[in-house]
């Protein structure tokens, strides 16, 4: 059965509820899973997602912060959440399909703009909630599963626009890009996208602050789709759509798709 999937941190499903509608209407994707939804879970748009035939759900929100969604036209099942830190954030959220995928749709703390954790809180409790996922997928390796999501990492060289100069920067440090190694590894984990698109840049993300994001293109890949290595061969069609950040009133995401033959 071909299933594609795509994540993209929306920045607000309820203020940019039209985009999803056209990315939904655009792009169809069977299941789209969102992060940072910022919205309570009985006030997510659900209507109109299901007049375009995802007529199926599961999502963890809180008012204003965080938030997960996966929306579907597949019929899916609750597979649950982790609080991962017991930082009470909507940050994980699984469904599982008939066929018995489950997905992960995991959203990583970005982790403030200061790499040290004895000055920066929220930098600490980063890399602890990867910690976490590593003894997780220690613990319980996983099996015909994909995670996704905004994983707040740009873990390669050309993942970044800029290596050098990001080394110092939140999202492209060592430490980070180690423990997010740390984690993938522990669930043998393969990125689908790079597996798909071995070589050359890759972004995912432009900061809002740049005059002229697309001229100026200092980009990171931190949204990915991972898949275990019992289906991580059924991958294809990887894609990042740089277009849909040039869209009107955007998040400063793009979505990252992949399709399986499951």
């Amino acid at each position: 059965m071909p299933v594609t999937i795509a994540t993209w941190n929306i920045n607000s499903i309820r203020l940019r509820e039209a985009l999803v509608l056209r990315l939904l209407q655009e792009e169809s994707p069977d299941v789209l899973c969102l992060q940072e939804c910022k919205s309570p879970v009985d006030k997510i748009p659900t209507e109109a997602f299901r007049n375009l035939g995802y007529h199926h759900m599961v999502a963890r929100g809180q008012k204003g912060y965080n938030g997960v969604a996966i929306i579907s036209k597949l019929p899916i099942t609750d597979a649950g959440e982790r609080d991962f830190v017991q930082l009470g954030h909507a940050r994980h959220v699984a469904a599982r399909l008939e066929n018995g995928i489950t997905v992960h749709n995991c959203y990583v703390p970005a982790g403030g703009d200061i790499p040290d954790r004895a000055v920066n809180e929220k930098f600490g409790q980063k890399l602890d909630f990867l910690t976490e996922m590593r003894d997780w997928f220690h613990k319980e390796p996983p099996q015909r599963s994909i995670l996704v999501g905004d994983l707040n990492i740009a873990p390669r060289e050309d993942d970044v626009w800029n290596h050098k100069q990001l080394l110092k920067i939140v999202s492209h440090t060592p430490i980070e890009v180690e423990h997010l190694g740390a984690a993938q590894n522990a669930g043998r984990w393969i990125d689908v996208t790079r597996q798909d698109i071995p070589e050359g840049p890759l972004y995912s993300w432009w900061s809002y602050r740049a005059a002229d994001w697309d001229a100026a293109d200092k980009g990171r890949r931190l949204d990915h789709i991972w898949a275990t290595p019992d289906i991580a061969n059924s991958a294809g069609g990887s894609k990042i759509l740089r277009h849909v950040r040039g869209w009107e009133k955007p998040s400063d995401h793009a979505p990252v798709f992949a399709g399986f033959d499951l």
